[in-house]
């Protein structure tokens, strides 16, 4: 099995997006080409990082037009530098 592991100060994230289908409204499907591509994904990787304060599984947001898309056993992935990410979600407890 072969997997990625990312050097430098990079992070691998996951943005395989759903296949289904969008419509309006008014049942208007809505191309791939003029969908807005969401910009935070799920870690998948870490490269060597000093304190990451992210960890594989996190979702993060990222810059909008960082990083490089390619593709890997079937999947879409998008490499950023670790100075790129912007926030990572994380739970709370409502007061």
């Amino acid at each position: 099995m072969k997997e990625l592991q990312p050097l430098n100060e990079n992070v691998i994230l996951d943005i395989s997006d759903d296949k289904s289908e969008q419509k309006t409204a008014s049942g208007i499907i809505i191309p791939d080409s003029a969908k807005e591509k969401p910009q935070y994904a799920k870690v998948t990787a870490i490269g060597n990082i000093e304190n990451p304060g992210i960890s594989v599984g996190d979702i993060v947001y990222y810059k909008k037009f960082s990083g490089t898309e390619f593709e890997f056993n079937g999947g879409k992935f998008l490499m950023v530098p670790y100075a790129d990410l912007l926030a990572v979600v994380v739970e709370t407890e409502e007061i």
